[in-house]
C-alpha cells in the first residue's frame, strides 16, 4: 500500500511516520517551503519557481505520482491543481482518494453561528461560496472525508458518502512530560496563535494585562515567528497553555500541550463537549469568560499538575500514533 499525502501541513508528517511504522509506504509531500521549518519527506519547493515552471513541475510530479502511488490523501481541501482538474485524471487511472479537512477549508461562519457560537471567525479568503464549490467538486470524486473533531464534522456530514472523525496524530514518545510545579510562584502562560483573529488572541492579551495590573504574578509568552521545534520547546517550558477561544474546538496546540503534561485552556462548544472521546481534560473558556477562568487557574496551582497528568493520559489513550494510524489504515482498506 503506497500512499501520498499532499500538499502541506505539519500533521501529515507525523501521520506518515506512524503509517510507515505500521508497514504502509506513506510519503508526506509539501508543495512549498515554509518558515516553520517543518520536515516533510518530500518538498517540491514550488514557491521558488515562476508560474510556468510551477505548472510544469506539478504536471511532471503528478505523472510520476500516478505511476508510484495507490492512494492519494489530500489535506486542507487542496489537490495538485487549484481547479481540481487532476481528480478526473486520478479517477480514470483507477487511483483511490481521501480528502482530509482541517478547519478553514470547510468552516462556514453562518453554520457555526447557528450552533450558538457568537465568537467564531473565519478566514476571509474562504468564502462560503468558495467552500461549497470546493467540497462539491471534491465529493464528486471522493467518497471518504476525514476531520479531527466533531466541530468540523457538522460542516460536511451531509456532503460525502463517508465522514470520519480521527483525532490529531501525536507520537507520545516524542513528548517528554514536564508537569508544572505547583510551588512555582510566577507561572509561565503561553499562547501560540497561527492567526490572532481566528484564535481570539486579543482577549487573551487583555486578560493577561488585567491580571498583571491587579498584582497577580504571572509571566506570559506569545509564540509567533518561531520554528516548529522552538514552539515545542516553549510549550514544554510552560505552566499553562492557552489555545483558541473562538472556534469552539481544541486545536493541534492543545494536543501537543497535553502531551507535554500541561493544563490547557480552550473554548469547546457546549454542545460538543460530550462528543469527544472520553472526558476531555481541557479548561473551557471563551472570550467572555477567559479573564475569570484564567485567574481561577493561575491561583489554583494544585490543579496544574492534576490537569497536566489527565491531559497526558488522554493523549496516550486517544491520540497516540499507533492507535490513530490503525484507523487510517482501516479507511484505506475500505476504499
Amino acid at each position: 500500500m503506497r500512499v501520498l499525502h499532499l500538499p502541506y501541513g505539519p500533521s501529515m508528517i507525523e501521520l506518515c511516520r506512524a503509517l510507515r511504522a505500521k508497514g504502509v509506504d506513506a510519503t508526506a509531500c509539501h508543495f512549498d517551503e515554509n518558515n516553520f521549518e517543518f520536515e516533510p519527506d518530500l518538498c517540491l519547493r514550488l514557491n521558488s519557481l515562476s508560474s510556468p515552471e510551477r505548472e510544469n513541475r506539478i504536471h511532471t510530479f503528478l505523472q510520476k505520482a500516478i505511476e508510484t502511488y495507490d492512494i492519494f490523501h489530500f489535506h486542507f481541501g487542496a489537490t495538485f491543481f487549484p481547479d481540481k482538474r487532476d481528480l478526473k485524471r486520478l479517477k480514470q487511472a483507477g487511483k483511490k482518494m481521501v480528502v482530509h479537512h482541517h478547519g478553514s477549508d470547510i468552516r462556514v461562519g453562518s453554520i457555526a453561528r447557528s450552533f450558538n457560537n457568537p465568537y467564531v471567525r473565519v478566514k476571509p479568503e474562504w468564502t462560503e461560496e468558495k467552500i461549497y464549490a470546493n467540497i462539491a467538486t471534491l465529493s464528486n470524486y471522493i467518497d471518504h472525508a476525514i476531520v479531527q473533531d466533531p466541530e468540523l464534522e457538522c460542516y460536511i456530514s451531509n456532503v460525502y458518502e463517508h465522514t470520519h472523525i480521527i483525532p490529531h496524530t501525536i507520537d507520545v514518545r516524542q513528548f517528554t512530560p514536564n508537569y508544572p510545579d505547583s510551588n512555582t510562584s510566577t507561572p509561565l502562560i503561553v499562547h501560540a496563535p497561527t492567526s490572532r483573529n481566528l484564535k481570539g488572541t486579543e482577549f487573551i492579551l487583555n486578560a493577561v494585562s488585567t491580571l498583571k495590573r491587579k498584582g497577580i504574578p504571572l509571566k506570559f509568552k506569545l509564540i509567533e515567528g518561531y520554528t516548529y521545534q522552538e514552539t515545542k520547546q516553549l510549550l514544554s517550558q510552560a505552566d499553562i497553555v492557552i489555545d483558541q477561544l473562538r472556534i469552539g474546538a481544541s486545536g493541534f496546540i492543545s494536543s501537543e500541550a497535553m502531551a507535554f503534561g500541561k493544563p490547557v485552556i480552550c473554548y469547546i462548544r457546549e454542545d460538543l463537549v460530550d462528543k469527544y472521546s472520553g472526558k476531555l481534560p481541557i479548561v473551557n473558556a471563551n472570550p467572555s469568560t477567559i479573564l475569570t477562568v484564567l485567574k481561577e487557574l493561575v491561583q489554583n496551582p494544585v490543579k496544574w499538575g492534576e490537569l497536566g497528568r489527565e491531559g497526558r493520559k488522554y493523549i496516550e489513550s486517544f491520540h497516540d500514533a499507533p492507535i490513530v494510524a490503525d484507523r487510517y489504515i482501516d479507511i484505506y482498506k475500505a476504499l
